[in-house]
């Protein structure tokens, strides 16, 4: 993969200062920050929810992250039984890439596309008469099927269509449930920290995505369609609901990352720019 460099296009310092920022405040609401001088490991709150992941300090104006400052922070996160992972902008923190290699982690490319204030979302896609897009309300009764959906559809990354469907869907919101990861996002919304979207066809959940805004930037999360639903433009009309409603609330700047390239490709169809690059380091073999 190509990552996007200052020679293919001027970097925005500016927007990538507060992309940076959106970066280390919107972890907070459900985790607390670990000081390593250069890096900041966030640890979730409590035995349940979502693991998170170190990231370069804001505003660290001291020495750059060397491998042994790395090594520390995975000794801590082995210590939480957390995962072993880093995340950062390759443009905004170049020097990290090497320190994280030199401690032993595996860093993976991801695009990440923006659509700054300067920027019009493309129009949303039309779609048959019996898919409805909408932006699901906290109790709302399909929400369950919302959060399990995206699961269904990373375990079978890529963009072709595949066998899961119903049938799969059916006993992966009984998990979700039971874990409860559906009542988490369903506090999350009502918090006002996530919007989570979903497009129906014939009152069942086919395609499923969330923002998360603070202030006047959000992050577009956990698009996925079902597989055995893909090829119908179903990600890029969740996409689009959740850019419109976001610009609707004051979302000024909105910005994802994508798995691949061709994952890009939908989101540019989405009105996105290709900006920068997502970093993700983790270890080269699973855990034993």
């Amino acid at each position: 993969m190509h990552a996007v460099t200052s020679a293919d296009h001027a970097i925005d310092r500016p927007l990538l200062d507060e992309i940076e920022r959106y970066y280390d405040a919107v972890p907070r609401s459900a985790a607390h920050a670990e000081d390593f001088g250069p890096l900041t490991l966030f640890v979730r709150k409590g035995t349940t929810g979502w693991h998170y992941y170190a990231r370069p300090a804001l505003g660290h104006d001291g020495p750059a992250a060397t491998a042994e400052d790395v090594r520390r922070v995975l000794e801590r996160q082995r210590e939480l039984g957390a995962p072993e992972a880093f995340e950062w902008v390759a443009e905004r923190n170049p020097e990290l890439r090497a320190a994280v290699e030199a401690a032993g982690l595996t860093v993976h490319e991801h695009p990440l596309l923006v659509l700054g204030p300067q920027d019009e979302p493309a129009p949303a896609p039309t779609l048959p008469d019996r898919v409805a897009v909408r932006v699901l309300a906290p109790d709302a009764p399909e929400l369950a099927e919302a959060v399990a959906v995206p699961h269904l559809a990373f375990g079978d990354p890529g963009t072709a269509i595949g066998a899961s469907g119903a049938a799969e869907l059916a006993p992966r919101v009984e998990v979700l449930t039971a874990e409860g990861a559906v009542a988490r996002i369903a506090q999350r919304i009502a918090d006002g920290v996530t919007v989570q979207a979903a497009a129906l066809d014939g009152g069942a959940v086919q395609c499923a995505g969330q923002y998360n805004p603070v202030g006047a930037v959000g992050e577009v999360v956990g698009v996925g369609t079902l597989p055995a639903a893909r090829r119908r433009g179903l990600g890029l009309a969740v996409t689009a609901a959740l850019v419109a409603h976001a610009r609707a609330n004051g979302v000024r700047t909105v910005f994802l990352s994508a798995a691949d390239e061709a994952v890009a490709r939908i989101y540019r169809r989405a009105g996105f720019r290709p900006f920068a690059t997502a970093l993700i380091a983790e270890p080269a073999s699973p855990q034993a």
